[in-house]
Order: C-alpha cells, then structure tokens, then sequence
C-alpha cells in the first residue's frame, strides 16, 4: 500500500512544497552559474528509471562544457580538470542534486530509493535486477547512498538497493532522508575520480 500509493504522493507533496521553499536558492544557484562558466545552468544526463525506463536527470551543471559524456564522474582519470570554481562547492555540498525535485514532481524518481544508474551502466542494471531494484522509482537519496555512496563496488551497492526494496515503508524512508543530511555534512563516501 505505501509503495503503491503513498509514497507517489508524499514524493510529490514534499518536493513541490521544497521546491517553493527553496525557489530562493535556486535562482541564486542559477545566477551564480550563469556568471562564472560557459554554457547552460542544466545538466540533463540519460538515466535509468522504474522498469528501467529512461528518462533524462536534472542537475545543476558542475563541469565544463567539454567534460566527456555518459562518464560517471568517478569514472574520469582527472575530474578536478572539468569542475568549475563553482561546481566544487556545488558538488561538495551535494547542491547540485537540488533539480531533481523537478524530477520527483514529475514522477520520474522518487525522494528515497536506489539512485539512478548511468543509461550505460550495465553491469549495475543487470545487478538490480536480481534484487527486484530497477523495480521501484529511484530516489535522490538511497540505503547504498548512506551506507558507502561512491566508494561502494557495484555488487554490494546493487545488494544494499535489494535491501531497501525489502525494508521500504515509511519510517525506513525517514530514516534514510535524516541520514542523508548527516552524510551530506560530514561528506562521507563521496569520491571524485577514478
């Protein structure tokens, strides 16, 4: 019952009222992104969704205009290159997931759940797969994402996803969403490059 129809619309609700709250932010992001590098405000990258349908994540954009594409960020041999003076705070911070509310409003991801994989990420879809985790919405935060975030390999972050999938319901969502906060702060398990 919560999965199927409570948690759509508390996503919902609760994204659009951060939305509204945060409208503040977001146009100084927005500004600030604007004045210190070239290119668009948006990074819009394929992802993997329910189903593993694809659809395209919202973020604010942290790197040059020349970074390669479809790299996940940990992926690249020297990512300090690519980052703007901006993007660093913004990736520290972890600021730049802030338009995937946009995402959640819409119903492409989820507030908690396992968080999207790259649409060329295909070691960690088929992994999902026997956990039943490409089955649910994938969310801004997630169990993997406070138990090791980037530092995970893909067997045990795709494991931790089955986890979640096992445990979802409210008050396990809460305690994902609090813990998020306490991992953003201390910057736990966040790694730039390969």
């Amino acid at each position: 019952m919560y999965l199927k129809y409570i948690k759509r619309w508390m996503d919902f609700v609760l994204a659009l009222l951060a939305l509204i709250f945060l409208s503040w932010l977001f146009l100084t992001l927005i500004i600030t992104i604007k004045l210190t590098s070239k290119g668009p405000v948006f990074f819009c990258q394929r992802r993997i969704g329910i189903h593993k349908s694809e659809f395209y994540i919202l973020k604010f954009r942290t790197m040059r205009i020349d970074t390669p594409k479809d790299v996940a960020t940990h992926m690249l041999k020297n990512p300090d290159e690519y980052i703007t003076p901006i993007g660093r705070f913004l990736r520290r911070t972890s600021l730049d997931e802030l338009p995937q509310l946009i995402n959640i409003i819409v119903g492409h991801m989820s507030i908690v759940g396992p968080r999207p994989a790259l649409w060329n990420q295909y070691d960690l879809i088929e992994e999902r797969d026997k956990y039943g985790a490409n089955d649910v919405r994938p969310g801004l935060t997630g169990w993997a994402q406070i138990n090791g975030r980037d530092e995970l390999p893909i067997t045990v972050k795709a494991k931790l996803d089955g986890e979640y999938i096992k445990k979802v319901g409210f008050i396990f969502d809460l305690k994902c969403i609090l813990k998020t906060f306490s991992i953003v702060i201390r910057r736990d398990g966040l790694k730039e490059g390969a």
